[in-house]
């Protein structure tokens, strides 16, 4: 064989590799979520697997990348090259529209302002209730420690300081009385938590804090992975509906030619398979249908949504987490 017959037969190889690889990346997905939706994602991914071979006979790949939600965010603006993003606050995926790194009318892809799940925040105490936390008043006793998650890092954190500001604005109480509430709240969080996953690890394994405030997607998540019993749900009077939001990448998709298969990915969560799959990871399903059939997980409780006391999540990031906003008026480190 000449050199030149050789060198022809080893472009071709290089270019028919080339051409397998670009197939096979577009048959793959990176899902960049938040902390605690580690599990849900899990289960969710190896069920829609399965559902696109049956449906389309394809066989595809889905990775999952989990940490606070705005970590996750500015990883995928520093260029992570997440397919989609599903987060647990509109306010990071905006903060990706306006990067240019997802569209401008995000919201209006799917369902329900693109969010297929929802959730609201609870305390977890420990086990028999030592403290006998019961509601959000409990928590700002002296000699109370209170594990959150940093709203500069986390949705987590954000829903838990709205939440409990919130609280106060539906008991009657002025955005005055509701500051000095959360800043005693805060005055009794030892440590702010990264995410939500990195919480529990604080309250669970480095036995820190009387109650910790989280989703209540975590109760599950706890009982599998440490056992069930340790921890107790508390359901205050009052709290947050939470949005789980996601959005295709399109900077990625672009990229890469997922733009089919991550449409596909997501439009699935909204299926009755997958709304039961979050039903058991304790993420509140958009379909009422599937909601009624796991009451007894969803307790009822007094729901308000942001909108109703600060606009939008966008509008509550400038006032409240911004930098020099009001939680950092309100906390400062080692007070």
């Amino acid at each position: 064989m000449t050199s030149r017959i050789k060198n022809i037969a080893a472009a071709l190889i290089v270019a028919s590799s080339a051409i397998a690889g670009s197939a096979w990346a577009q048959n793959q997905l990176l899902n960049v979520s938040y902390d605690v939706a580690r599990e849900f994602y899990k289960d969710y991914n190896a069920a829609f697997v399965a559902h696109y071979k049956k449906t389309k006979g394809v066989d595809v790949k889905i990775d999952q990348s989990h940490a606070g939600s705005s970590a996750q965010a500015r990883a995928v603006a520093d260029g992570l090259d997440a397919d989609v993003v599903t987060m647990n606050t509109s306010t990071d995926i905006e903060f990706l529209a306006d990067k240019g790194v997802v569209a401008k009318d995000w919201a209006k892809k799917f369902p329900d302002n693109a969010a297929p799940t929802t959730s609201t925040m609870l305390f977890l105490v420990r086990n028999g209730k030592p403290k006998r936390i019961k509601d959000w008043e409990d928590q700002v006793k002296p000699g109370v420690q209170v594990v959150i998650v940093n709203p500069k890092t986390g949705g987590n954190g954000r829903y838990a300081y709205l939440a409990a500001w919130g609280y106060i604005k539906k008991k009657g109480g002025t955005d005055a009385q509701a500051a000095e509430f959360v800043g005693k709240l805060f005055k009794n969080v030892p440590v702010l938590a990264r995410g939500g996953r990195d919480a529990t690890t604080a309250f669970l394994q480095r036995n820190i804090g009387d109650a910790l405030i989280t989703f209540e997607s975590e109760v599950v998540s706890i009982d599998r992975e440490f056992g069930a019993g340790k921890v107790d749900a508390v359901y205050p009077s009052i709290s947050i509906l939470a949005e789980n939001p996601v959005a295709v990448v399109e900077r990625t998709v672009a990229k890469k030619g997922t733009g089919e298969l991550a449409k596909a990915y997501l439009d699935w969560l909204y299926s009755d398979e997958a709304q039961e799959i979050a039903a058991k990871h304790a993420l509140r399903p958009r379909s009422q249908a599937v909601l009624k059939k796991h009451v007894a997980t969803f307790k009822p409780l007094q729901l308000f949504t942001v909108q109703e006391l600060f606009g939008s999540l966008s509008e509550a990031q400038k006032v409240h987490f911004n930098d020099g906003g009001q939680f950092d008026k309100l906390y400062t480190p080692g007070r």
